[in-house]
């Protein structure tokens, strides 16, 4: 048996490549190393430019359903004095909203979608990625059996890694290639359902990662139904460097513990949200290093290539990580689609549109240039303001503005005008 595309991980942007290369006409199966796939995870933005094109897969209603349409993003400092904020999504100007939504809920609801669309089959759990071995014109694909223990081969057109920060793939790709980068900022990540806090529909960033910052934004349409708000806190902290020191692993599911956050934010209080109560108010805590890898340059060669995280991790500064990947599945799609029946010329294709550009975000974000200007206002007013114009200029803040901008990616009249990528 030969299996067109084949595609390693069923995180979001490999469950979004499946519904896309099937929408494309194209057949596909996706494989995971875990033995069942489950809403893990905490809270991620999705934006217009990804929501476009989740909601061209159908999946629009769905996303209403299940997250937050995010109506503006608030910075402050770290007593609670507003900076600089802005209208987001739809109240900006684009035809389609951003959404706040846990990242485990969006990967159920592609899941579900890729299932009752291309069968029950289609995605298959506890096979892990091996290796693949180029034989004539077909591709071997080893996998493994997680539960037995076994290892089989498949013939493949094509395979896609879509496996994460620690691919397996991008790792035969690319050998030799070392652990994740760390910038030196540990985050602490939680979801609380909490009181509606910030006008409800606010992601709000206060105080600056040259020490401390916090991002908070609601997450659960269902939550917001019932008069509450399951708020996602994301809380980083820079460290010095040190001899010897380095990040640790960066396992999403790594628990953390409210003694090491707690003292960073010791009487912080943005509106009328009580930041140390949230902490305390969180069953779970998460933590782990903000990390990326360098640009890569070049992802794959012959039918291989990588998708999402595997391709291009970035840190998470412009909410862009799983929109990207998003944005990786629907251009594959589409170039797979134009080039058939040549699935590399296609996956060269594809590389080309998405390469260059997603290189640019992850220098964007790790250049942090919003952070700056925050960095800017703690530095010029530690104890805080009454006016912004007093701490940063009208340049300074156009400056902030157009920063956040460039690591978030999408221009509104650009997304707005441009043609549709689905496959007629």
């Amino acid at each position: 048996m030969t299996v067109d595309v084949l595609v390693a991980g069923a995180g979001i942007g490999g469950l979004t490549a499946a519904l896309s290369l099937h929408a494309a006409g194209i057949e596909v199966r996706v494989v995971d190393s875990v033995d069942a796939l489950r809403p893990v995870g905490v809270g991620i933005n999705l934006l217009p430019h990804a929501v476009r094109e989740l909601t061209e897969l159908g999946l629009g209603d769905a996303l209403a359903a299940t997250g937050v349409q995010t109506a503006e993003m608030v910075h402050y400092d770290r007593h609670g004095n507003r900076i600089w904020g802005e209208p987001r999504g739809r109240a900006l100007g684009y035809h389609w909203p951003q959404y706040s939504i846990h990242r485990g809920e969006l990967q159920m609801l592609l899941l579900d979608a890729v299932r009752r669309r291309l069968g029950e089959r289609a995605v298959v759990t506890g096979t892990a990625f091996v290796r693949f071995l180029e034989d004539g014109r077909a591709l071997r694909v080893v996998l493994r059996d997680m539960a037995r223990g076994r290892e089989h081969a498949v013939r493949v057109r094509a395979l896609v890694g879509a496996d994460g920060l620690y691919s397996s793939v991008r790792a035969r790709l690319h050998p030799g290639e070392g652990p994740p980068l760390w910038n030196g900022i540990r985050m602490w990540r939680g979801v609380t359902e909490w009181h509606p806090v910030l006008g409800g529909r606010t992601v709000a960033v206060a105080g600056s990662n040259a020490q401390a910052k916090l991002v908070v934004y609601p997450i659960s349409r269902e939550a917001e139904l019932r008069g509450r708000a399951l708020l996602n806190w994301v809380a980083e902290v820079r460290f010095p460097p040190e001899p010897g020191s380095g990040p640790g692993s960066a396992d999403w599911n790594r628990g953390g513990r409210l003694s090491d956050v707690l003292p960073h934010y010791a009487g912080w209080r943005v509106g009328d949200l009580d930041v140390p109560a949230l902490f305390a108010a969180t069953r779970r805590i998460l933590e782990y290093p903000m990390v990326d890898r360098e640009p890569l340059p070049w992802w794959g060669k012959g039918p291989v290539t990588l998708l999402g995280d595997a391709a291009h991790p970035m840190y998470p500064v412009g909410s862009n990580g799983g929109s990207q990947a998003v944005l990786d599945a629907r251009v594959l799609a589409r170039c797979l689609a134009r080039a058939d029946p040549d699935r590399v010329a296609g996956l060269r294709a594809y590389e080309e549109v998405r390469r260059e550009a997603t290189t640019a975000l992850v220098l964007a974000n790790r250049r942090m240039p919003a952070d700056r200007y925050l960095a800017a206002v703690a530095e010029r007013a530690p104890d805080g303001f009454a006016r912004v114009e007093d701490v940063l200029t009208a340049e300074e803040l156009g400056e902030l503005r157009d920063a956040y901008r460039w690591t978030t990616g999408t221009d509104v009249t650009e997304l707005n005008t441009r043609p549709s990528w689905s496959v007629p």
